[in-house]
């Protein structure tokens, strides 16, 4: 890739989780980046310096039309919106509202404003409970709630609105993303977080008194549920690559599970960050939520073949070593 072909990016929802590591990713590899947010779950301290961030919302088209003017936007990073499963179930037209209708008004104002690219933030909720995994892209899409049916119908808008026109996308669709920048710069910062190695190290500092284990009786090797955890900092890199790869084939989309093709189960990771902090974590086995497939691990064969990705972090012991030390600094930043 050459210094002339990167393009101004838009990264939406750039002071939360996964999108404030994009903004990292893009600004460390030096492309020209600005976040839109409306700070409703992310973190103003998230954003590095220098990087303009718009205080708003993606569903106000004025506003986008604005930001891509004044930035001249060439591509545009999607993160923005709801992601707690339970919450889905409970309050579907949230996350119908967040996820797809404003996911629609973004789509819209960028094939207006004729922005080329778009990087979608996707998720293994699309598949829904697998019938076997390692899951493919070519796995059956079920979701089983409306947080994966949410992101299914972006999915599909995208594909649609890029066949119409002059718009091509990468969905990602991502397994478990756990870990912080390794300079800790970023992390999962949200308060009341339920990805499990955030709560671990969150009980391992002292600050929960236990992490409960949802179902002993799963059909894996101990029991309990297995799960692909990557790296957010991989996952970061990914969306890089993608966009280079929209860039450089502009008739081409792209949909790429996120992932290392490797699970551990809930007591493997308990068992690591155990090892890792020298301490034991109190764990409360529960029942079993409803909905939790027995083992969810991505097949990446797709995205090492269509990306040059080579995973940095790909190592448990590394994303829980990272998470901690972005939970010990998080206590000095609130």
């Amino acid at each position: 890739m050459t210094e002339f072909s990167k393009v101004p990016v838009l990264v939406t929802g750039g002071a939360g989780y996964i999108g404030s590591h994009a903004v990292l990713a893009l600004k460390d590899a030096g492309w020209p980046v600005a976040v839109i947010d409306n700070l409703t779950t992310g973190f103003r301290f998230a954003i590095p310096d220098g990087v303009p961030l718009y205080e708003g919302d993606i569903e106000d088209g004025e506003l986008l039309a604005r930001i891509f003017a004044e930035q001249g936007t060439g591509a545009i990073m999607h993160f923005a919106g709801s992601i707690i499963v339970p919450e889905s179930v409970e309050n579907p037209l949230k996350y119908y509202h967040n996820n797809t209708a404003k996911s629609r008004a973004l789509i819209e104002a960028a094939t207006k404003a004729g922005v080329p690219h778009f990087i979608f933030s996707s998720t293994a909720a699309t598949y829904g409970v697998p019938e076997s995994s390692p899951v493919t892209e070519e796995t059956p899409r079920n979701p089983i709630n409306p947080y994966g049916w949410s992101k299914l119908m972006t999915e599909q808008m995208l594909g649609d609105v890029s066949a119409a026109h002059d718009l091509n996308y990468c969905a990602l669709r991502y397994f478990n993303v756990a870990g912080a920048d390794p300079e800790a710069r970023s992390g999962q910062s949200t308060a009341g977080a339920t990805h499990l190695i955030k709560v671990a190290v969150e009980a391992a500092l002292g600050k929960r008194e236990s992490v409960s284990v949802f179902g002993t009786d799963y059909d894996t090797t101990d029991g309990t549920g297995v799960r692909d955890y990557i790296h957010v900092s991989d996952l970061a890199a990914a969306h890089v690559l993608a966009l280079e790869a929209l860039i450089e084939q502009p008739k081409r989309s792209l949909t790429m599970n996120c992932g290392y093709g490797r699970g551990f189960s809930v007591l493997e990771v308990l068992d690591a960050v155990d090892r890792v902090t020298n301490r034991p974590i109190n764990r409360v086995l529960q029942g079993r939520r409803a909905g939790d497939p027995d083992s969810l691990v991505s097949d990446p064969k797709r995205i090492q073949s269509t990306l040059p990705w080579q995973p940095k972090h790909a190592d448990l012991d590394t994303i829980i070593t990272h998470a901690l030390a972005w939970e010990r600094k998080l206590s000095d930043l609130r």
